[in-house]
């Protein structure tokens, strides 16, 4: 069965050759699937030609299992039902610039974060191209909002889910599609090296968030277990080849967590770390996780001025959506348990 959400457009084209159809309708058809239409909605399309289509392939809608919308600033969390019964998140963030979607990449994970309620219960599959398009198309739909920026730093591991992610960001760019620049997307990783490396011979001029959240080995190891089989400095050697390879300076995330990472000697590690490396340090309020015994940092703002006094760029990341579960993976785990 043919999955016409996750096709480009040449290839959409081909099929529709071998049914004997002229060039335009491919373009007709991929219009209509970059707008999330069902097949009675694609009207200039001949109803033989759709009827054949439906029996050849799918054409599926997300279902809004939950939807939490924030009080204090009007972020959106939803809850997506897939085909087969499983469930991802969506989060939508206003901000003065624009909107903002953070899509999920893969039902569950299976990196293990400490901090992260994703990786609660492990991967379950990877989504498709189509799936995690879905998660725009409809977060526009329901919202009423347009999207003008993506960040893939919902549910999952973009790297470990890599040829599904390549193909979703080259339907998302497409002009033909929504044509949402590859500037105004950003892709998370915990540091997969030979993935990152794969992703730079690509040249791709999106912004690569490396979760690094920790300066040295022993603290990133007991955080983030994917750190035993690379260690922090062969991650930064990938982060530089990175950035030799596509001009493009990388975001650091540093989940601040009490008397974990957020001491003054670890600020001057993480100063040292980065020196002469391209790129910036967002600092983020961490996510209260009801199973984890790590809490939020009270050292923000100290831990910020220090990094600056030594020459590092920081910001802090807006937290939005405190009171919808907003933290990754918490409302698809809540959903899981009530259902239970």
């Amino acid at each position: 069965m043919n999955d016409y959400k996750s096709m480009l457009p040449e290839e959409l084209a081909a099929l529709l050759k071998e049914l004997g159809q002229p060039a335009f309708r491919a373009r007709q058809l991929f219009s209509w699937l970059s707008r999330g239409a069902c097949w009675e909605e694609m009207t200039d399309l001949p109803k033989g030609l759709r009827e054949q289509l439906a029996r050849e392939g799918t054409l599926f809608r997300p279902e809004a299992a939950r939807k939490q919308v924030s009080r204090e600033d009007g972020t959106i969390k939803y809850l997506w039902r897939l085909r087969d019964g499983n469930c991802v998140e969506t989060v939508l963030m206003r901000y003065q610039h624009g909107n903002t979607v953070c899509v999920s990449s893969q039902v569950g994970c299976r990196m293990g974060c400490a901090f992260c309620a994703s990786t609660l219960g492990g991967k379950v599959r990877d989504l498709t191209a189509g799936e995690i398009l879905d998660q725009v198309l409809f977060t526009q739909v329901d919202s009423g909002a347009p999207v003008s920026n993506i960040v893939l730093m919902g549910i999952g591991e973009p790297l470990d889910n890599f040829d599904n992610v390549l193909r979703f960001l080259r339907l998302v760019n497409h002009p033909q599609g929504l044509n949402i620049g590859m500037r105004h997307i950003s892709l998370s990783t915990c540091g997969l090296t030979e993935q990152i490396d794969k992703l730079a011979q690509y040249e791709l001029q999106l912004t690569l968030s490396v979760s690094l959240h920790a300066p040295d080995d022993g603290t990133r190891s007991r955080i983030m277990p994917v750190n035993r089989r690379v260690g922090v400095e062969k991650l930064m050697e990938t982060c530089r080849r990175y950035f030799e390879k596509t001009g493009r300076r990388i975001s650091y995330e540093y989940a601040m967590i009490d008397g974990v990472n957020d001491s003054d000697a670890q600020a001057d590690q993480l100063a040292a770390l980065l020196r002469g490396t391209p790129g910036h340090v967002n600092l983020i309020p961490l996510n209260h996780v009801e199973e984890s015994p790590l809490k939020p940092s009270r050292r923000v703002a100290a831990f910020q001025k220090r990094l600056e006094r030594q020459g590092v760029t920081v910001t802090v990341r807006r937290k939005l959506g405190g009171d919808i579960d907003a933290s990754c993976g918490q409302l698809r785990r809540k959903a899981a348990q009530r259902d239970q």
